[in-house]
């Protein structure tokens, strides 16, 4: 069941004349943003329906800035209500809220001749992903928990699987001239068995596939039968001794690694002081196999979009080239500070200042295959789950607990978990040994298979 939905030019309609309802209130400058969409996500957990849901939502949110004499006082406001007393409330409260803000010299709507949006096709929204019948959709689900739980004895139950769907529009204008509108899809299919060992310790994880699409969603089967194989292999898992040695990152939890980069070189970080990279641009933080890319534009990206949420045009930032910082991640405000150009990096909720967002954000990969990788290696620990949050952007200092498989002699020998791994990211770029040829997005997220010398294994000892 869906919402009654508001046809996109009405919506894009909407917030053009909500921009100058603000005006007429008072406000120097406004800017608005809607959104609606429809959801459905479903679990099925040992063949039986554990949850269905099936919802539709629908939101604007206002932000209105008053001029003074150090700058504008801003505030923001933000309502389900789209009837005309629910938005004459909207108003009016933002403008209330605004009149007691204090001024701030850097805030501000961008420049006039900033504004753009991609006019390519982004390939962001699918009509297929509600084609199929809510039971088909359960199906799905099914399937892939069936499927992780067939061939093996030792898989005896389950975590559930679920299919998930969703539809959104984004309208957004302000009062500078810039009005855009888009909508995009999204599915996605994930299975998580348990499996029990010889000495009664249990086991679980998971595999997923996410699509814009519904054809270009895994087949359910394939998804099911990789999070057996995914948690099979980590049964009977010992502790290792605390030692030095390569570290080789899985590509999904390479991700986090360039995730941290990229909040390490966050305007917002950088000029409050609160990032190792801070005054950095220009030198070399990583080894010269090293590229990393923000990029809004890739068709069918999870994170691609054609403006960001101050209405400029996205775009592909290089972040790191070569190993050498070559742009800060910046929207207006931050650009301010650092008195630097937007990056077009903003992000926008309903209410609330803009902020900084990632669209596809990747390392470019490699020549080395995961098995090449594997086998020059000789020694080490190939990480397939990292627990916690232990990385300290002010001084790079990067501690996580972890779990994967212990390599010998080039080949992955028999599963760790219960080790923490410990380094200082400033360090683990120019360790960074291995660049994978195995870049896949699986999200806005992505990274090749990465293989770091130097890291601490906290073990058993």
């Amino acid at each position: 069941m869906s919402i009654s939905a508001i046809p996109q030019s009405d919506l894009l309609t909407l917030a053009t004349d909500m921009v100058q309802r603000a005006l007429r209130a008072g406000a120097d400058d406004a800017e608005v943003t809607i959104r609606e969409g429809d959801e459905f996500s479903t679990t099925v957990r040992m063949g039986e329906v554990e949850t269905l849901k099936e919802s539709g939502s629908r939101g604007i949110g206002l932000r209105v800035l008053l001029a003074g004499e150090n700058g504008y006082r801003v505030a923001s406001s933000s309502s389900s209500d789209f009837t005309a007393d629910g938005l004459e409330h909207l108003v009016r409260g933002a403008m209330a809220l605004a009149a007691v803000t204090s001024e701030d010299p850097f805030t501000g709507l961008p420049e006039a001749g900033s504004f753009g949006q991609r006019t390519e096709d982004l390939q962001l929204y699918f009509d297929d992903v509600y084609s199929l019948p809510a039971a088909e959709r359960i199906g799905l689900a099914r399937r892939a928990e069936e499927a992780s739980l067939r061939g093996d004895s030792r898989l005896i139950n389950s975590d559930g699987a679920s299919f998930d769907a969703a539809t959104g529009s984004i309208a957004f204008a302000n009062s500078r001239g810039f009005a855009g509108a888009y909508r995009s899809s999204y599915c996605s299919l994930v299975a998580s068995p348990i499996a029990q060992g010889a000495n009664g310790e249990m086991q679980r994880d998971y595999w997923y596939s996410n699509a814009r699409s519904l054809t270009r969603l895994e087949s359910p089967e394939s998804v099911g039968e990789e999070a057996a194989r995914r948690t099979l292999r980590m049964l009977d898992a010992k502790r290792v001794p605390t030692q030095q040695a390569p570290i080789v990152f899985s590509p999904e939890m390479a991700r986090g690694i360039i995730g941290a980069l990229f909040d390490a070189a966050s305007g917002d970080a950088v000029w409050r002081g609160a990032s190792f990279l801070a005054g950095k641009l220009g030198e070399s933080v990583a080894v010269p196999q090293l590229t990393l890319i923000d990029d809004g534009t890739l068709p069918g990206g999870f994170g691609s979009c054609p403006f960001d949420g101050e209405g400029l045009a996205t775009r592909r930032n290089t972040l790191v080239h070569k190993g050498v910082l070559e742009s800060y991640v910046l929207h207006t405000y931050t650009g301010r500070k650092l008195k630097m150009a937007s990056t077009a990096n903003a992000g926008r909720g309903l209410a609330g200042n803009p902020y900084t967002r990632s669209y596809n954000l990747f390392i470019e990969a490699g020549s080395q295959t995961p098995e090449d990788i594997l086998s020059s290696t000789g020694t080490g620990l190939y990480v397939t789950r990292l627990m916690g949050q232990g990385v300290n952007l002010v001084t790079g200092d990067y501690s996580r607990g972890a779990a994967g498989l212990w390599i010998e002699n080039g080949q992955l020998a028999y599963p760790v978990q219960e080790v923490t791994i410990a380094g200082n990211l400033k360090e683990m770029l120019r360790n960074i040994t291995a660049i994978g040829s195995d870049l896949v997005f699986r999200s806005s997220t992505a990274a090749p298979t990465l293989r770091i010398d130097g890291m601490t294994i906290a073990g058993g000892d």
